[in-house]
């Protein structure tokens, strides 16, 4: 069977400088796949690559068996592909509830779009109760929520999280960890995990491929790589 996103030997240059050399990982149907590291050894590189905001010099990216790293991020969006970039992009001076809308502009049924937007809102109770507040006034664990749920809106089949965790309040981190875990085991959606947070990442995944200096260093399944010496000795600093 074949991978739901697959990435064969890509390479991504950032001027002359690579950020990608070489990169091939898989994601399959219904998976938790986390890509764990630290910063700058390429995680948000793949991101960028598979949604098409930068382009790839080499390889090739596929999304259901359909060739994609040439289409522009508008195409690669309706093929079914939401990302929750890092840093908690809100539109800081609109509602909450106009952010969580804003997620659901590529679509067009007006019923399915509420039955989204009711089932984020139980998904994230905090946001029903600050539905007409400005999202720039909410703390950072409400404004992680809120687009988590705005990308939840377009009704995705894989989902691109670039660091969730980061600037996030413990809890708060723990109650995110648990929303992943929700949405790809409750709505069947596929999750692409981006962390520098390999604790947390490790736990809520299926498989993982760990990074260094733009290519892949380790993968396997998630609960053998919690126990590997070498993601303790490269990503953790010391046992788990």
């Amino acid at each position: 069977m074949a991978a739901m996103l697959s990435l064969d030997s890509v390479e991504l240059y950032y001027d002359h400088v690579y950020a990608l050399k070489g990169v091939s990982i898989e994601l399959n149907e219904g998976e938790t796949v986390a890509l764990i590291g630290a910063n700058g050894a390429g995680k948000s590189s793949i991101l960028r690559a598979i949604t098409g905001l930068n382009r790839i010099r080499k390889g090739s990216i596929a999304f259901e068996g359909q060739r994609i790293d040439r289409l522009d991020p508008a195409a690669i969006v309706k093929l079914g592909i939401a990302m929750v970039p890092e840093g908690r992009r809100v539109f800081p001076y609109m509602s909450v509830r106009d952010n969580l809308m804003m997620g659901a502009f590529s679509r067009s049924n007006s019923a399915a779009v509420r039955a989204s937007f009711d089932d984020v809102l139980a998904r994230f109770p905090r946001l029903k109760d600050r539905l007409r507040q400005a999202a720039g006034t909410m703390s950072g664990g409400e404004q992680q929520m809120l687009v988590i749920g705005r990308a939840l809106m377009a009704k995705p089949k894989l989902l691109l999280l670039d660091e969730p965790s980061l600037g996030v309040a413990p809890k708060i981190v723990q109650d995110i960890a648990r929303s992943i875990v929700a949405i790809n085991r409750d709505e069947k959606v596929s999750v692409l995990l981006v962390e520098q947070n390999s604790r947390m990442a490790l736990r809520v995944s299926h498989r993982a491929y760990a990074m260094t200096t733009g290519s892949v260093a380790l993968s396997g399944a998630s609960a053998d790589l919690v126990t590997d010496e070498r993601i303790q000795h490269l990503y953790l600093g010391g046992d788990l």
